[in-house]
């Protein structure tokens, strides 16, 4: 407990570098939905997408989405007194919302993978607001801690 309130602020930075990582595929990852639709299935365009999506998810979305619960919950284990506070647990529930958003899109990308996407571009384009909403409530808790 004394190391990670010694280290309390590094874990901070590192938990804010990582939800920036994971919010940036989280935007990214259905604005290429979007163009993928427009693809034809089997064309080097639409391969070309399987490619992006894929390494978005596995080398950037995952191991970020992992480090920002990793941190976040270290962050709580040197702060447990935050888990009575109000504001914590609405932001608790937009990150739940947010890692369920993401396993959704991932089942899209596996969608797209095997060729058997049916939606089009408009759904992924208000898909891709999700993320947006679920960022200005996170935010907001943490800064302003309303209750």
């Amino acid at each position: 407990m004394d190391f990670l309130n010694e280290h309390y602020l590094t874990l901070k930075a590192l938990h804010v570098i990582s939800v920036i990582a994971w919010m940036a595929g989280l935007f990214y990852l259905p604005r290429l939905f979007v163009y993928h639709c427009s693809a034809p299935v089997g064309s080097a365009q639409s391969e070309t997408f399987k490619v992006m999506e894929a390494k978005l998810l596995r080398i950037i979305m995952n191991p970020a989405m992992i480090a920002s619960w990793l941190f976040g919950i270290l962050m709580l284990v040197a702060q447990p007194g935050w888990l009575h506070d109000g504001w914590l647990h609405v932001k608790l529930l937009a990150v739940l919302l947010l890692t369920g958003l993401h396993m959704v899109f991932a089942r899209w990308r596996r969608a797209f993978a095997q060729d058997r996407n049916t939606r089009p571009e408009r759904f992924y384009r208000i898909a891709n607001e999700g993320p947006t909403v679920l960022l200005i409530v996170i935010v907001f808790m943490v800064i302003l801690k309303p209750f």
